[in-house]
């Protein structure tokens, strides 16, 4: 049977029917006051930019007619009058001109730099709040593509496409509207004739390309996961010398990738020939018809002059309108990506009720508690449990027995499908979400550490604890004999996700973790499955100390380490089958009794 390997993606949601513009501007109008400021001064220099032109117009209108030029009308005659005061409109609109492109350009700068941090940070944040399920539909390499690249692109654009666009704009509107009054009705309608098709054109080419940079963002998404899930796992990679396999699946992402490109610049790359045959046909009828009417005296040389160069001026920013129109379609394409993500619905709602860490006393209720994950089968089953505040039960069975659900629905990761469970008999539901996670502590299998020190991340969750505390919780959970053997003892980085230790030390970690947290309610997932008999033993001595006068739930494989639990349940299929203590459910010889037997050896 051949296993066809697919992409690992990010889950996907209905398509926002809301042009991914209008959205991301709506996004940033809190910058409204920011983005009028700029464009302003975007214009202005625009309309200074296109001075020097009409200046040369004046002086070679100066050296024609004299006394009789433009600044001659004026009331000055003399020829170095005139030039000295060309001059000093010269240098005048030379400062401004440097003023207003600084302005506009430390303006869109500073507003691309704070839309992409903010974007970012609410992004991270929303993500942040989605329950387990959508991290089981993505993958974190997808994730990632959006919260970095995605938003790198709208960085990209709005340093300086935004004001390519509206530069290039005022250009169009001020040369169309002064060849107006300039030029004879017959040879300005010459003039503008290819502006339509050129406007036609960039919006037809920028339909054309929106599906395809759609799909670019689409390709590079599944490249970053690949990516991804191959950094992680690279160890398993290694030891079955997968190398050459995990080569070949990154070659075909990437090939995807560069043809999902190739076909996007395919289009792109046509646009900006194209617009230069649009133009030339503009150009040649002002130098034909224009000159002739300069000839006939229709108009003035000086006029003559200024058109010439302005259309020059117009032909090098609409050559470039492609290039504009490419990166704000690579950033529409990311605009929509984020805002998608933004607009994925949080299905955990925080409750509103508060309950102090102090104040809660950990009685534990679930009442007939149905759950299911998403598209399959209920894994708990109407289940009923009742956890007397101050005690420690254990709930063991065989794997997919709905174990560590439990523990899931306990801390809100998902919510139930039905019934309720109650903390103190109040509704975990109605509970404020950030109070229900300070009362509990999690010491899982799957222990997660971060990269930095050995005492960061015994402080992770109690952020203001001092070294003295540290040391005291790392005493407690047996791990400051081995921590304070490591080459800089509390200051050892410990590598990405702890790499640099031990599966036991780890687990002694996250064990000082919760012990410095100070919980009223302890879950214990498997926290000794792990590891070795000795590390074993010396995480049982420091678990006696520090579930005593608090609600404890440990969840097990070996039975051997809650044996002394005051209440042990056996779950089967998402339902309670036995209950009691130890010597209770070894009498009872049913599937409590069997599994002890064929763990300890006894017959």
């Amino acid at each position: 049977m051949t296993i066809k390997s697919k992409s690992p993606q990010v889950s996907q949601k209905p398509r926002n029917s809301v042009h991914p513009l209008q959205r991301l501007l709506k996004y940033g109008s809190r910058y409204r006051q920011y983005i009028w400021q700029a464009t302003s001064f975007s214009i202005i220099n625009t309309i200074l930019d296109l001075a020097p032109p009409w200046l040369i117009g004046t002086a070679v209108d100066i050296l024609v007619k004299q006394q009789d030029s433009i600044i001659g009308n004026l009331g000055i005659k003399n020829i170095f009058s005139q030039f000295l005061l060309l001059s000093f409109l010269t240098v005048i609109i030379w400062i401004f001109e440097s003023l207003s492109e600084y302005a506009y350009d430390r303006l869109w700068r500073n507003l691309a730099q704070n839309i992409q941090h903010d974007l970012r940070l609410d992004t991270y944040n929303h993500v942040q709040e989605l329950d387990s399920a959508y991290f089981e539909e993505s993958s974190t390499g997808g994730l990632m593509s959006i919260l970095n690249d995605d938003i790198n692109q709208l960085e990209d654009f709005l340093n300086f496409g935004a004001n390519d666009i509206i530069q290039i704009s005022t250009s169009i509107i001020i040369l169309t509207g002064g060849a107006f009054w300039i030029l004879p009705p017959s040879i300005t309608l010459a003039v503008m004739l290819p502006m339509p098709f050129i406007v036609w054109g960039s919006f037809t080419y920028q339909k054309r390309l929106e599906g395809r940079y759609a799909d670019v963002r689409e390709k590079v998404s599944f490249l970053n996961s690949r990516l991804a899930n191959n950094l992680s796992g690279i160890n398993t990679i290694k030891s079955f010398t997968a190398e050459e396999y995990e080569s070949a699946r990154l070659a075909a992402e990437s090939e995807a990738y560069r043809k999902s490109n190739t076909k996007a610049i395919k289009l792109s790359a046509a646009f900006i020939p194209l617009i230069r045959m649009l133009i030339l046909v503009g150009f040649t009828a002002l130098l034909f018809w224009g000159g002739m009417a300069t000839y006939a005296g229709t108009i003035s040389i000086g006029n003559y002059s200024v058109l010439l160069v302005l259309v020059q001026r117009l032909l090098w920013p609409l050559v470039n309108l492609g290039e504009i129109f490419d990166k704000y379609q690579r950033s529409m394409a990311s605009a929509n990506r984020v805002m998608n993500l933004l607009d994925t619905p949080i299905n955990i709602i925080r409750g509103d009720i508060s309950l102090h860490i102090t104040r809660v006393r950990g009685e534990i209720d679930f009442k007939q508690v149905t759950f299911a994950y998403q598209n399959r089968e209920p894994v708990i089953k109407k289940l009923s449990l009742h956890i007397p505040q101050g005690k420690t039960i254990a709930i063991v069975g065989s794997t997919g027995s709905g174990k560590s659900t439990l523990v899931k629905l306990l801390l809100r990761f998902y919510d139930i499908s039905s019934g309720t469970i109650t903390i103190d008999g109040i509704d975990i539901q109605k509970l404020n979400l950030r109070d229900l996670r300070r009362s509990i502590g999690l010491v899982s299998q799957d222990v997660f550490l971060f990269h930095g020190t050995v005492a960061e991340n015994i402080a992770y969750g109690t952020f203001d604890a001092n070294d003295e505390q540290i040391i005291k919780a790392a005493k407690i959970a047996e791990a400051h004999d081995f921590i304070v053997r490591l080459p800089q003892s509390y200051e050892t980085i410990v590598g990405e996700r702890g790499q640099k230790l031990s599966g036991g030390q780890r687990q002694r970690i996250a064990i000082a973790r919760a012990v410095l947290k100070n919980p009223p309610i302890l879950v214990l997932d498997e926290a000794t499955s792990a590891v070795d008999n000795e590390t074993e033993a010396a995480i049982q001595r420091s678990l006696e100390r520090i579930t005593m006068n608090r609600t404890t739930i440990a969840i097990a494989h070996r039975l051997s380490t809650i044996r002394n639990a005051d209440c042990i349940y056996v779950m089967e299929y998402g339902e309670l089958i036995e209950s009691g203590t130890h010597e209770e459910l070894l009498n009872k010889n049913g599937i409590y009794a069997n599994l002890w037997r064929v763990q300890s050896g006894v017959k």
